[in-house]
């Protein structure tokens, strides 16, 4: 009987060591960008502080039921607790101590992770706007005048600003990686500013439970070289497809596992037509393009 336990508690001390090593390659505590950098820097840091607490609260516990087990034949412990001041200065002053460390770095990296506040890297931010479907993800390149489905591409050399929103129920877009989660909802406009510190294939998705399809609602982010960026540009604009208001109302309809797929071209002023969609009408549509969109014409 007690080889077998030891022989269990062998295979589930390997397991635990296993799942280590996995969760050290794991893309958040092996960023990609500065953004995603400081956040790993805030968890290890915060973890180190309440350690300061775990370890000694373990290792006497332990210590204690080893000390004072049955038939350890010790006397009787029984303190006078009326006066100890050091001990009470120990038991109210450190945790407030950490409270308050830990406090100030909420303060602090809160202001410094901002996700709307632009990134200062010399060179003006690439502007993204991506809009969460069922269940996939639209991406416009308003500079471009292209767009990509369940693929992300930028300049690995220049901040990514993303525009986000939903015309669906509540998403929330991250790349480990590259740090941040945001939350995408119908008719509001969020913000998400990366940045990559040089060219890689990143996983995104959507964290937030969406429905049937939320398990395939991922993509891939390239950041990528000057000449590759050129070339992935070159291949979107020979695409044969336009996302004009009536592609865009059969792309939104429900579809799993969605391919990536491109368009050289796409409504103008698509996004903010799909904010639209979920403001009170108090008069007629302002072109064609947005009572299609609104009113999910196809």
């Amino acid at each position: 009987m007690f080889q077998r336990c030891v022989r269990w508690s062998l295979l589930a001390g390997a397991g635990v060591l296993l799942s280590g090593c996995s969760l050290i390659r794991s893309p958040v505590l092996d960023p990609q960008g500065p953004v995603a950098l400081d956040e790993r820097n805030l968890l290890l840091v915060s973890l180190a502080i309440m350690m300061i607490v775990a370890i000694p609260a373990i290792g006497l516990t332990l210590f204690f039921a080893w000390r004072y087990r049955s038939g350890a034949n010790r006397p009787d412990y029984d303190p006078e607790w009326s006066r100890a001041p050091a001990l009470e200065a120990a038991i109210f002053l450190v945790p407030a101590a950490i409270i308050v460390v830990l406090g100030t770095l909420v303060w602090v990296y809160t202001h410094r992770l901002d996700p709307y506040k632009e990134l200062a890297a010399g060179r003006e931010p690439f502007q993204v706007q991506a809009v969460a479907l069922d269940w996939k993800w639209l991406f416009l390149y308003p500079e471009l005048g292209t767009a990509s489905v369940n693929e992300l591409s930028f300049p690995a050399d220049r901040p990514v600003s993303i525009e986000i929103t939903s015309d669906t129920v509540m998403n929330a877009l991250m790349i480990p990686a590259l740090g941040g989660q945001i939350y995408a909802m119908a008719g509001m406009r969020t913000k998400l500013n990366l940045l990559a510190n040089e060219p890689g294939t990143f996983d995104g998705r959507n964290t937030m439970y969406s429905g049937d399809g939320f398990p395939d609602q991922h993509f891939q982010a390239h950041a990528l070289t000057d000449s590759e960026f050129e070339a992935w540009k070159a291949k979107v604009k020979a695409s044969a497809n336009a996302l004009d208001a009536r592609a865009y109302v059969a792309l939104h309809e429900k579809s799993s596992a969605n391919p990536v797929s491109y368009y050289s071209s796409f409504e103008p002023g698509l996004f903010d037509l799909i904010l639209r969609k979920y403001a009170p009408i108090t008069g007629p549509y302002e072109s064609k393009a947005a009572e299609i969109i609104c009113r999910g014409a196809a």
